[in-house]
């Protein structure tokens, strides 16, 4: 060989010889002469494999089977909100409500690969605030079959990242419908779903994960994990402003009826438990690490139940059914900005102290008269806003990496966790004013337009009946 060194002949012969040296009957030596032989013929395979496998150790598909599954589990929110809207609803009203959940799927899925998802995340306006338009139809993303990377440093594919995305844009504008049940218009729901998506939810999307304004690698490097602002503060805050600008419903507070079906509502928060294990543990990127994110979801949801019923316990003698259900609802809105941030005492506290402070805000709206009638703003608006904060003051600045939060890493290290409070105290005002000028511009196009109640004659008859021609039970039982 070139260099003087051994063939691989030769090599072989004088292992050979040394392993045979000891052997002396002549049928062993046959048969080692024959087992060895095969192995030399193995190694170069048994070497080809590891190599392999080595090679596919970084890229074998884990993180993006993540994404994958992710996506299914944010999706079976929207449903798990139908049935938990619908429960709350009187009986002539329940198929209205979860439409205005489940139509959603339908809507904004196809306005996200149309539009939605190239401005939120494309860049092509250079702007802080909006992404682009290089991304419409999902143009170009992934590459010719899907598989590309999102970007350096993530092994999740770009296709992956853009249907994980898309079911949160799904299920936010269907958060809001929550403060309007039983007396909106469905065509007004139609439009202003769809403009609600496209000029206030992409914004928000962009300016906090893609890269604009309000976000780690923006002027705020506010941190939000899963949707604490894009999501929650802002359905929230549109609840509130859709309550106000929409109207009670006739003869509200009146009106007023305890939920038609307690089970539908205990059936959705578990629907949206399970969920969240998707919205949240989905949002750590990379399966390896993503127990982290999956514990502290659950145990803040866990916390956030046992708070309320306590609570109740005390104040009324009795937990109920729907308080352990919107307690926990509560704590997973809670946890929702911190999830990968903080560890299990953290996120015991994010629980508990989100349901208290939306037990409270939901005595408040009682006392104030604001028909937000299945509690939106209460929980999402309230519990986002708690839970927003808490994460800057309870953020592990271990688990804000600089090279995913570079911003908001400066911020840790240079003024803790104090001035973190104040980064996130900023980009929740942000949002509210935002989110809440926003909204009111486009219901008050919407409503000059189409108009945004139905009559009270349609009112008293029932939704189902009168938006969708359908009867979810037996008139005679209302």
């Amino acid at each position: 060989m070139a260099g003087g060194g051994q063939t691989p002949l030769a090599t072989f012969d004088q292992f050979r010889s040394r392993v045979l040296a000891g052997v002396q009957e002549p049928q062993l030596r046959r048969y080692a002469v024959i087992l060895l032989a095969a192995g030399a013929g193995l190694l170069p395979l048994m070497a080809g494999s590891a190599q392999a496998a080595l090679a596919k150790a970084v890229t074998d598909g884990a993180d993006t089977l993540l994404m994958l599954m992710g996506s299914a589990l944010v999706l079976l929110m929207t449903p798990g909100l139908a049935f938990f809207y619908g429960g709350f609803t009187r009986a002539k009203n329940v198929l209205n409500t979860m439409m205005m959940s489940f139509f959603l799927m339908g809507l904004i899925g196809v306005a996200w690969v149309v539009i939605g998802y190239s401005l939120s995340f494309g860049l092509g306006f250079k702007s802080p605030f909006i992404g682009g338009l290089e991304f419409m139809w999902l143009n170009g993303v992934g590459g010719p079959d899907g598989s590309a990377p999102l970007a350096d440093g993530f092994n999740i594919s770009a296709s992956s990242f853009a249907l994980f995305q898309g079911m949160f844009a799904i299920i936010t504008p269907a958060l809001i419908s929550g403060a309007v049940v039983e007396r909106i218009n469905f065509k007004a729901w139609f439009w202003f779903s769809l403009l609600w998506s496209i000029f206030i939810y992409c914004p928000m999307c962009h300016m906090v994960w893609g890269g604009g304004y309000i976000g780690p690698f923006g002027e705020i490097g506010a941190i939000d994990f899963a949707g604490g602002t894009v999501v929650h503060i802002a359905a929230g805050v549109a609840a509130l402003v859709s309550a106000a600008i929409v109207g009670p419903r006739t003869n509200f507070p009146e009106s007023k009826r305890p939920p038609h079906n307690v089970p539908f509502i205990l059936l959705g928060a578990g629907l949206l438990w399970f969920g969240w294990f998707g919205f949240n543990g989905a949002s750590y990127f990379a399966a390896k690490g993503a127990g982290l994110s999956f514990l502290t979801t659950t145990a803040s949801a866990s916390a956030a139940m046992l708070a309320w019923c306590l609570i109740e316990w005390f104040k009324d003698g009795k937990p109920t059914a729907v308080g352990a259900a919107t307690g926990a609802v509560a704590g997973l809105v809670g946890i929702t900005p911190a999830a990968g941030f903080v560890y299990m005492p953290q996120a015991l506290l994010i629980g508990a102290a989100t349901s208290a402070a939306c037990f409270i805000a939901v005595q408040v709206k009682s006392s104030i008269k604001l028909d937000d009638s299945l509690d939106a703003f209460m929980v999402h608006g309230i519990g986002g806003t708690v839970g927003a904060i808490l994460t800057g003051a309870l953020a592990v600045p271990a688990l804000v990496p600089a090279d995913y939060f570079p911003k908001s890493a400066e911020i840790l290290a240079a003024g803790g966790n104090a001035a973190m409070c104040i980064a996130q105290l900023k980009a929740v005002l942000i949002t509210y004013g935002f989110v809440g000028l926003g909204t009111a511009i486009i219901l008050w196009v919407v409503g000059a337009v189409v108009g945004l109640r139905v009559t009270p004659e349609d009112e008293e008859r029932g939704l189902d009946f009168v938006a969708h021609g359908e009867e979810a039970y037996d008139p005679m039982t209302y």
